[in-house]
């Protein structure tokens, strides 16, 4: 699916800690991978033009056109123009969840409790919503910008009876998803317990990030021959650098 990672230089490394969260321009041509350090890790992720900001992930599209219910490895993530905001080139863990969203404040205090700065300083209880909304703020943008999440390391599930069912255990330690950038795509993101994860009590998990840069293009070759529709989905964004 990729060439082994000692074969690509590697840019820079971080870790963002459990309910931390992180933004920044993904630039064509590189790769992230996001790494679950201990397990059980979610991470929501926001993706957008990084040169037109109107232009954001459309995950009905990405589902549709690639006629699945879950991401992995040779699946693209769409924007709503129909060009590719990034590739999954590879994948240990191989379910992706596109259908969570993330908890708001109220939603996280009825499930975890108050958890409140006061008592608790740093390790106060976070929620998807107000993280997102700190580092879109960075870029310009805010709560009408937030749309469409997609949670990577989850698994949901739909039941005999219609209903989503979260399946725990999904991640294990030093599973990793790598995403490709065939365009500048701003990643906004925040390491928090998915919405539906059963457990009790406020435990989000550390994820480690690693941006490299690929010389070749053959990095894309699964994505692009998954589906007919993305290879079209590909010819549409590299039409921006002509």
């Amino acid at each position: 699916m990729s060439t082994s990672l000692t074969l690509r230089p590697t840019l820079y490394e971080e870790t963002v800690p459990g309910g931390g969260h992180a933004s920044f321009v993904l630039k064509r041509g590189q790769l992230l991978r996001l790494t679950d350090v201990e397990g059980g890790a979610n991470v929501s992720l926001l993706l957008l033009s990084a040169s037109e900001k109107s232009e954001r992930l459309n995950l009905p599209d990405t589902l549709k056109c690639q006629h699945t219910a879950k991401l992995t490895a040779g699946h693209c993530l769409y924007s709503d123009m129909g060009r590719v905001l990034a590739a999954i080139t590879a994948d240990t863990c191989g379910w992706h969840d596109s259908f969570g969203g993330v908890l708001n404040a109220q939603e996280t205090r009825e499930k975890y409790g108050e958890g409140r700065y006061q008592e608790l300083r740093n390790g106060f209880f976070r929620n998807g919503m107000d993280n997102l909304l700190v580092e879109m703020g960075k870029w310009n943008l805010n709560l009408q910008d937030l749309l469409m999440i997609l949670n990577l390391f989850s698994k949901v599930t739909v039941d005999a009876d219609g209903c989503f069912r979260f399946e725990p255990g999904n991640s294990r330690p030093g599973d990793y998803v790598e995403l490709y950038a065939p365009m500048d795509t701003l990643v906004v993101l925040t390491a928090l317990q998915h919405p539906m994860d059963p457990n009790p009590q406020y435990a989000p998990k550390p994820v480690k990030l690693s941006w490299h840069k690929v010389e070749s293009d053959g990095i894309s070759v699964l994505c692009r021959t998954s589906r007919p529709e993305n290879g079209r989905g590909f010819h549409n964004t590299e039409r921006l650098y002509v």
